[in-house]
């Protein structure tokens, strides 16, 4: 069984241990702000760092055995991101999640992904159209085991691979930035097995739509696929009040 992402778990009483909890080993051999993005990004988004935790630069450089520069270069890149909050005086803090930032994200993404799902309707190799299946077949797999890990991890597979197939990976970088504000709610309806089924239902009318080749159809299976996460948005904002931002 996958591991379960920790939803309620209780804030740490301090950002040096909640920090020691999540981050690793830097490599030196490696860039180094952009590692320290990179994790911390990835413990944000996965809630593993919850809203209104401090990040403290100090401690961070020390943990992390490297100068305080490239820790603040990488806050000051999450912060461009809108997935930290910096308060002169006061100091750094993991932002809310953000309604208006996850509807913003969502009308961005869809814009794209749904261009990208009619230009493959006009055609596509039959190698992609395997590999998407076989994706398909492993996402089925991880929601029958409750590997939610994994799961995501196949659905992020799964929208790339469209950009790639298309010849617009520039597009995916694009998606990946914006949709940083999305995936702390894509996280949060992880532990819902209804609701991942859902989504794979609509992964594979999406699919099916443009293998068809009807353009039409694969851009509204598309955009009302990514509208799920409105939806997602709308519900933990009443069940989460401590998460979102009002």
């Amino acid at each position: 069984m996958g591991r379960r992402p920790n939803r309620g778990a209780a804030k740490a009483s301090s950002p040096e241990i909640q920090a020691r909890s999540v981050l690793q080993a830097i490599n030196p051999r490696q860039p180094i702000a952009a590692q320290i993005y990179e994790q911390l990004r990835r413990a944000i988004t996965s809630l593993s760092m919850l809203p209104s935790e401090a990040l403290s630069e100090k401690e961070l450089s020390l943990q992390l055995g490297v100068s305080r520069t490239p820790v603040r270069e990488a806050l000051i890149r999450l912060a461009d991101e809108g997935l930290i909050d910096i308060f002169p005086q006061r100091g750094s803090f993991v932002a809310p999640i953000r309604l208006r930032d996850v509807e913003e994200a969502q009308f961005i993404r869809e814009s794209l992904e749904v261009a990208v799902a009619k230009r493959l309707s006009a055609g596509c190799s039959s190698r992609f159209l395997a590999e998407v299946k076989s994706n398909l077949s492993d996402q089925e797999k991880a929601v029958s085991a409750e590997a939610l890990d994994l799961f995501l991890e196949l659905d992020e597979a799964f929208h790339r691979s469209f950009c790639e197939e298309a010849g617009l990976s520039k597009s995916w970088r694009v998606i990946q930035t914006v949709k940083l504000q999305m995936d702390r709610v894509r996280y949060l309806s992880l532990p819902d097995l209804g609701h991942l089924r859902a989504l794979l239902v609509q992964h594979r009318s999406i699919v099916d739509a443009i293998e068809s080749g009807d353009a039409e159809l694969a851009g509204a299976a598309m955009a009302l696929h990514l509208k799920e996460v409105l939806k997602t948005a709308q519900k933990l904002s009443e069940q989460r009040r401590d998460l979102v931002e009002h």
